[in-house]
């Protein structure tokens, strides 16, 4: 069993954690347990319930009727929503409690479902970057068992090269972009979809995957000299040294722009140096491919 904070349950819900604590004292839905230091923990059940809340909250019913539901009745409601992008969260909501239970077998289910219905293309944008963008957050603060980010992983890892493989360029981009992730950085499914991103765009992709070496990266540019170098930050070890990473990329490969996107690129307030350029959110990431 996971354990969450009520900051987790707001990152993942949307729902302020003010608002949670005014639920929890008003309705029956949730029980949160304490610690010995009376700090609230949440498991894997509660935290489902308010995602599944959250999400008929969020399109038109009072919290007030979801407390006298059944769990039969709002599970009912929630395959009823009509609203697209209702339904397309609904998927996304199931996939999480998937995970948390290590139910492999249905969540690869309906992925393959959504894929099979509507294509690799709209599943990749509509559930699975949605997907990843939650759970990202777990991944940072470290209240995802390892075992449960590998197996959901790997499944996603499949799909996203599939849409890799079969990505029709819309336009000719001409331009050369190195994807490459830092040493000590392994989540390199954010990296893989700015991959199928840059493929759709028409831009010619140069991919060396996870804890590269700057001197593997530079000999690359050498032979290749890219056009632009992109690496994704998700969660970094404690001991990288963000300053030193900017630094020797820049000394290494000067002259070639270096694209940061991720958790850390949307974090990171310090001063931005010559020759870097950080994407702090998706509607960034986008501007920049549709801009090669």
């Amino acid at each position: 069993m996971n354990v969450f904070t009520i900051k987790d349950l707001e990152n993942l819900s949307g729902i302020k954690a003010h608002t949670i604590r005014i639920w929890e004292q008003r309705y029956n839905f949730l029980k949160p347990c304490r610690t010995e230091t009376n700090i609230r923990y949440y498991c894997n059940e509660e935290l489902k319930t308010l995602l599944n809340i959250s999400l008929l909250n969020k399109y038109g019913y009072k919290i007030s009727q979801i407390d006298k539901m059944s769990e039969q009745e709002l599970n009912t409601r929630l395959l009823f929503l009509l609203d697209k992008n209702a339904r397309q969260e609904r998927i996304v909501i199931e996939l999480i409690a998937y995970m948390i239970d290590l139910d492999i077998e249905s969540f690869e289910q309906v992925l393959d479902n959504y894929i099979e219905m509507n294509g690799i293309d709209k599943s990749i944008d509509q559930i699975i970057f949605p997907f990843l963008h939650r759970i990202g957050i777990l991944w940072l603060t470290n209240h995802i068992h390892p075992a449960q980010e590998h197996l959901v992983s790997n499944i996603i890892r499949q799909k996203l090269i599939v849409g890799i493989e079969g990505a029709i360029p819309r336009v000719n981009a001409n331009r050369t972009v190195l994807l490459f992730l830092p040493e000590g950085e392994y989540h390199e499914l954010g990296l893989l979809y700015v991959y199928y991103l840059l493929k759709r765009q028409g831009a010619r992709v140069l991919y060396l995957g996870a804890d590269m070496p700057l001197k593997d990266v530079e000999m690359v540019c050498r032979f290749k000299n890219p056009d632009y170098l992109y690496t994704h930050l998700t969660g970094i070890a404690g001991n990288f040294n963000f300053e030193k990473f900017l630094s020797q990329t820049s000394q290494r490969m000067p002259g070639i722009p270096l694209v940061i996107s991720g958790e850390l690129a949307r974090t990171q307030m310090r001063k931005i140096p010559s020759g870097v350029n950080f994407k702090r959110s998706l509607p960034e990431v986008l501007e920049f491919v549709s801009t090669l």
